[in-house]
């Protein structure tokens, strides 16, 4: 298959470039917002549109900031250590979903202790509302032609002009479906019955993780670093792990004392 060559830049007006890959961001925490009003119906006098909305700024901010983190500690720090300033140019391109994480998880706390909040009461809230925003993040990777798969044969590898001749696996496309959609059916449908604090974000955490270590597998490995572990396992294989045992123990630890 070939690629679809997609313009990078949705609109521009003048020296002004407006790229889908910034779009993204912006559905994504559009539809975080908007998916969030919806879920409070379902929790009466728990959470108000302004409440809501003040979180999605929490979360943009945390998972901006420690996505571009994330990626030049992850996946470049030699260059970003003798480029300091570049790791504030988030128009140049590297986010790291893993760095991103952290950011998100910092932004939660920090909203909880503002707004009086359980750290889990507000991540609970959180969890189901974020694979559209991932799904939008892949989409946006796939239009800049970047974190394309590996090598192929298969009937629907594609051939990506900024990856070379060769047909590769459109990986982003798998995340797209693995991580945007399969992953929001399962943990959204989960978190509509009552469940103990953490087990709703364990479940994305471990659901985020597992698919993601799966993927890896049909993409291709940043040049830079190739394989980081036992000539097979990728940085975000191995920035996986962590988030898998994280998820599965929030999931299927028991409260202490009989306490719900």
């Amino acid at each position: 298959m070939t690629y679809p060559d997609i313009d990078p830049i949705a609109i521009s007006i003048g020296p002004i470039a407006i790229h889908w890959y910034g779009l993204m961001y912006l559905v994504a925490f559009s539809a975080g917002g908007l998916l969030g009003r919806y879920r409070a119906r379902r929790m009466p006098g728990q959470w108000t549109n302004t409440q809501i909305w003040d979180l999605v700024f929490y979360i943009a901010v945390g998972a901006v900031l420690g996505g571009r983190l994330g990626y030049a500690i992850f996946y470049n720090t030699g260059y970003y250590l003798s480029h300091p300033i570049e790791i504030f140019w988030v128009w140049t391109g590297g986010m790291s979903f893993h760095g991103g994480l952290i950011g998100v998880v910092l932004a939660v706390g920090l909203f909880a202790r503002r707004s009086q909040r359980r750290f889990f009461e507000v991540a609970d809230f959180l969890a189901p509302l974020c694979a559209p925003g991932l799904l939008a993040g892949r989409i946006g990777n796939f239009i800049n032609q970047e974190l394309w798969g590996r090598v192929s044969d298969v009937p629907w590898a594609m051939v990506f002009p900024a990856g070379g001749p060769l047909p590769r696996h459109p990986s982003q496309l798998y995340e797209a479906a693995l991580e945007g959609v399969i992953l929001f059916v399962i943990v959204w449908s989960f978190s509509a019955k009552p469940r103990r604090p953490g087990q709703v974000s364990g479940l994305f955490l471990l659901g985020y993780g597992v698919f993601r270590f799966f993927v890896e597998f049909y993409r291709e490995p940043d040049v830079h670093l190739g394989p980081v572990a036992l000539d097979w396992v990728t940085m975000g294989q191995l920035l996986s792990v962590p988030v898998i045992v994280a998820g599965a123990w929030l999931l299927m630890r028991r409260p202490h004392n009989g306490s719900h």
